[in-house]
């Protein structure tokens, strides 16, 4: 049955670069800057992909 599931990557689909794991320290400073945007009513959906693209750090 499970020979039917068709898994192939479109040919289009461009793949993005791998970001480096930040470290433990900075994924605490990246969670309390996302929980105080948040808080404050400031975290936008742009806001959270930049800071999960890289672009942004805490500050």
């Amino acid at each position: 049955m499970q020979d039917d599931l068709n898994l192939s990557v479109p040919e289009n689909l461009t793949q993005e670069p791998e970001l480096p794991i930040p470290s433990l320290d900075d994924q605490k400073l990246i969670v309390a800057e996302l929980k105080r945007l948040e808080e404050t009513g400031e975290l936008t959906p742009e806001i959270l992909e930049e800071f999960m693209t890289g672009k942004r750090k805490p500050e």
